[in-house]
This record gives C-alpha cells, sequence and structure tokens, in this order.
C-alpha cells in the first residue's frame, strides 16, 4: 500500500511542478492505426522497443506506406504518381508477406 501512496506521491508532484506540460503530442490526439495493424501478440513487445527508441522492420514499413499514401495524395505528375504507386505496393506487399509468416508461426 505505502508503494502505491508514494507513487501517487510522484505524480502529484509531478503535475504539480509542471513536468507533464510539454509532453510530445499534447492536446492531438493519438494516432492507433500501425498499433492496430500489428499482430495482437506482437502489440506489446513493439510498443516496449518503441518507448525504447526501436523500431521493427514492420512498424518502419507502416511509416514508409503512410509516408507514400500521403506523397501520392499531393503528387502531380503521373510518372512521379506511378513510381510511388510501385513503392506503395511493394512496401505493402513486403509487409503483408511479413505478417502472413508471423500468424504462420504461431498459429
Amino acid at each position: 500500500m505505502s508503494c502505491h501512496r508514494n507513487a501517487d506521491e510522484k505524480i502529484k508532484e509531478a503535475i504539480a511542478k509542471g513536468e507533464f506540460d510539454n509532453l510530445p503530442g499534447k492536446g492531438k490526439p493519438l494516432d492507433l492505426r500501425a498499433y492496430f495493424a500489428t499482430p495482437e501478440h506482437l502489440r506489446m513487445s513493439y510498443s516496449i522497443l518503441k518507448s525504447a527508441g526501436i523500431i521493427p522492420e514492420e512498424m518502419e514499413l507502416l511509416k514508409q506506406i503512410e509516408g507514400l499514401k500521403k506523397s501520392l495524395g499531393s503528387c502531380t505528375s503521373q510518372i512521379e504518381k506511378r513510381a510511388i504507386q510501385n513503392q506503395l505496393s511493394e512496401k505493402i506487399t513486403n509487409f503483408n508477406l511479413r505478417m502472413e509468416r508471423y500468424r504462420k508461426e504461431h498459429s
């Protein structure tokens, strides 16, 4: 019980000192698409790795896919659009193959 009370006190102290005032993303909604796109059995370990500043390849692929989708939306050249679509298709295929391999290994 004293550990719980001690943790609560430390949190209250940190709030009073303003230590939570400038956290990254403050006031913005959480983007959980990548979290839910990750197979359930990998979510916790990937979250821990992300907190440590280590991004697994699958998560990096999801970031790249999102970036390519955004680039595709603002693209004006047909040649550039086709190149981005090819990259996007390649990344999505790569991601899906990795996820299928994980499903087979853990079923």
